[in-house]
């Protein structure tokens, strides 16, 4: 009984649509090394039942499966990202996964897709073959991981004119030796992408922090370990350049974000958590980051979409609300498809103690293929708004236009105040001689157009 297209409710693909949503992937996570294809289609009530081992040990019906994936990225309008099964899968079914949404018609995996409902290919761009196989894809060591890796690629086709970019599996977070042990045993003929999960606790594994209920000491951890993605990129780069000087293989960070405990009185399999605008920061902070890395960062993925982590949407029955996190993307999309310009920003370090100090602003700025400038800017001090005097070299400012999200550091979105934060429009940017000038507010995420 909620409005939806052929089971995909209506108000999230239309949110996700307004997000220009890229990239959506598929099926994990720690699932996708669990997950057999042929489970996922024909009749829905003829597919097998399993228990989800990684999500609450709730009952897996296989209702949504592959047919229904490429369908939901249809209506958005994304490219599908897959990710097959190396963990406890084999060469065989990860290579008939490919075979049946990508060939032409004549196989019969082909002829069964069509019989399924689909006569046509799909397009499928990424593959990643395995997920953090390192842990629980498989506990794995490098060597092994990189043999399997070959192995799997080496049967994963090409079908008509669809091209795959491969994905192999990267580091968690500082594994550096992974990193090496990989790109010493790949080229590109090999992998098109490696992959980097890092997510930001502000506790530890076993007390990560409350999504709701944190001090100013804890929002400046949060933030200092956001900024650190950075430093973590840029040495596996430098690995990876040591390995491929052409830079051939691109890091791909298909798993990124915030994670705290779960919400009072949900299931813990379920990583149900509150978003708020600590959430839009860090979301500001990490695009920012991958903006400026876009030489050599391919791909970025929030971890999870809807109701999981550091979500852009939570739904609770017919409800839908669009967190402090999907304003960021919101405002963050203007970037898609633009060119990187060269930016610097002088900063001040801001804080509470002297061990967790943090740089008060972050910037990325492009110009689309219109000519429109686009600069983004963080705010993350808490109590103190800044004067900026923006200096743009090859341009005189005629028009400005600029939007905004800000607000004190736990305010959030809930089903009864699903609008408290959002996207206001921003008017203190004025022109001057050279450039720019505005006052950007504590504790902010600011969009601003030139032209």
């Amino acid at each position: 009984d909620i409005p939806n297209t052929r089971g995909m409710r209506n108000d999230v693909v239309e949110a996700l649509k307004k997000i220009n949503l890229p990239v959506l992937r598929w099926p994990g996570g720690n699932f996708a090394d669990e997950y057999h294809w042929k489970d996922g289609i024909g009749p829905r009530n003829e597919r097998r039942r399993t228990i989800n081992s990684n999500w609450g040990g709730v009952l897996e019906d296989n209702r949504f499966g592959t047919h229904e994936f490429m369908d939901l990225c249809e209506l958005i309008g994304c490219e599908p990202y897959i990710a097959v099964n190396l963990g406890s899968g084999t060469i065989q079914e990860a290579a008939d996964w490919v075979e049946y949404m990508t060939a032409e018609e004549g196989s019969s995996l082909a002829e069964l897709r069509g019989r399924n409902g689909h006569p046509e290919p799909w397009k499928v761009k990424y593959l990643g073959i395995g997920n953090e196989n390192w842990g629980a894809g498989g506990s794995m060591n490098v060597e092994y991981y990189a043999s399997e890796y070959r192995r799997y690629q080496q049967f994963c086709k090409n079908y008509g004119d669809n091209t795959l970019f491969k994905i192999a599996c990267g580091p968690d977070s500082e594994d550096y030796n992974w990193t090496r042990g990989l790109m010493s045993r790949l080229n590109h003929w090999h992998a098109g992408g490696i992959s980097l999960h890092y997510y930001v606790l502000p506790g530890n594994w076993e007390h990560k922090g409350s999504a709701l209920d944190f001090s100013e000491q804890e929002y400046y951890v949060t933030v200092q370990k956001a900024l650190k993605i950075e430093e973590i990129m840029e040495r596996h780069l430098q690995i990876m350049d040591e390995c491929d000087p052409n830079h051939d293989i691109q890091l791909v960070i298909d798993e990124w974000g915030n994670w705290y405990d779960v919400e009072p009185g949900t299931n813990p399999g379920f990583l149900y958590q509150q978003n708020t605008m600590r959430d839009a920061l860090v979301a500001g902070i990490n695009l920012n980051i991958f903006n400026k890395h876009s030489d050599r960062v391919k791909m970025a993925n929030i971890a999870q979409m809807v109701n999981v982590l550091q979500s852009v949407i939570l739904t609770e029955g017919a409800k839908m609300i669009k967190t402090p996190t999907y304003h960021v993307f919101d405002m963050y999309k203007y970037h898609q498809d633009a060119e990187l310009c060269d930016s610097t920003l002088e900063t001040k370090e801001v804080g509470v103690e002297e061990n967790n100090m943090v740089p008060n602003l972050t910037e990325s700025v492009s110009v689309d293929a219109n000519g429109v400038m686009h600069i983004t800017m963080t705010n993350l001090d808490l109590e103190n708004a800044y004067p900026i005097e923006a200096a743009i070299l090859g341009m005189r400012p005629e028009q400005i236009t600029a939007e905004i999200v800000t607000g004190e550091m736990h305010e959030k979105n809930t089903f009864e105040d699903p609008d408290c934060v959002k996207v206001q429009s921003f008017d203190g940017v004025s022109k001057v001689h050279g450039g720019i000038a505005f006052t950007i507010p504590a504790c902010s995420v600011l969009h601003i157009a030139v032209s």
